[in-house]
């Protein structure tokens, strides 16, 4: 007994008609009756979804005689039962715990968005009551705290109100805090600020939307038989670009901070194009799987 007899046997045995076993194959009912009668073979991807659809091995439909079913190795089918079952509760498990992250992640950057534009309002008074004599940095009414850096010791330090602080303050950003208002004048430095500012809302928003795409994704792919549709696809391609935009917009704002106020030169870092590289192989990743399985109307998880 060959192909074509276990394939109709088979068949039977799980009670559909043709028509219905080209449907989840991808093929016409003609093709499943001229595969049962051996006038036609079906190509391997058609093979591998037969096998995927009654839980057996190629070597099974292709070789044995399957008059009787119970000749399966009962191991094996249950093995292979398992094996699916758990890996679709592991990756709807992972798509629910990222789907929650990303709710969480939003919430966050949300509030963060709030805190910019308090920034933006607030900073601007601050700066004004800056300021910067000898090594010593006041903030006026604001603040009776002075914070200076001591350089009589072999190793430069922070002190707060005459009292050193540990490694928590860097030196290093003291120092370029210092030289920003030493400088410039406190209007470029608040329109800089503010400009900055306005840099980072921006980034903050971009954040928020991946994060919405990023629970979507994972919330269709969590209720889905498969994570390659074609509103996933799209949902991938937006959140890449969107990631773009925010690296780049990322690199702006710290390319403005050094020119505008630092005066140092700017070198792009490498690893922003890594990541934008990254992106869109993922995004073309995503597609591409979505073409394979559409070919060969594939399915993710346990589904008949």
């Amino acid at each position: 007994m060959k192909f074509g007899d276990n394939l109709k046997l088979l068949r039977k045995k799980k009670n559909i008609s043709q028509e219905q076993l080209g449907e989840k194959v991808g093929v016409s009912r003609q093709s499943v009756s001229k595969w049962e009668t051996g006038e036609a073979y079906p190509e391997m991807n058609n093979i591998l979804m037969l096998c995927r659809i009654f839980r057996c091995n190629i070597n099974d439909l292709i070789n044995s005689n399957l008059d009787d079913l119970d000749s399966f190795d009962e191991e094996v089918k249950m093995n292979v039962v398992k094996f699916e079952k758990e890996k679709q509760r592991k990756m709807k498990a992972l798509s629910k715990i990222i789907e929650v992250f990303a709710k969480i992640g939003k919430i966050c950057t949300r509030i963060a968005i709030v805190m910019v534009i308090l920034a933006m309002v607030i900073l601007p008074f601050v700066i004004n009551k800056v300021s910067v004599k000898n090594n010593t940095i006041s903030f006026g009414k604001w603040s009776d705290n002075k914070i200076e850096i001591d350089y009589n010791e072999d190793n430069p330090v922070v002190k707060v109100d005459d009292k050193i602080v540990e490694k928590s303050i860097d030196v290093k950003s003291i120092e370029k805090i210092k030289t920003v208002f030493e400088n410039n004048s406190k209007t470029k430095i608040i329109v800089v600020t503010e400009y900055i500012c306005v840099i980072l809302g921006a980034y903050l928003v971009l954040i928020v939307i991946i994060l919405s795409m990023l629970e979507k994704l994972f919330k269709n792919i969590n209720k889905g038989d498969t994570p390659f549709t074609l509103e996933n696809v799209k949902i991938i391609k937006k959140m890449a670009y969107y990631m773009i935009a925010a690296i780049i917009l990322s690199a702006v704002g710290g390319i403005s901070f050094d020119i505008l106020l630092t005066n140092t030169d700017y070198t792009f870092n490498t690893f922003n194009l890594v990541e934008i590289l990254f992106l869109f192989s993922i995004s073309y990743i995503f597609e591409y799987g979505y073409e394979i399985q559409k070919d060969s109307n594939g399915r993710m998880y346990d589904n008949e």
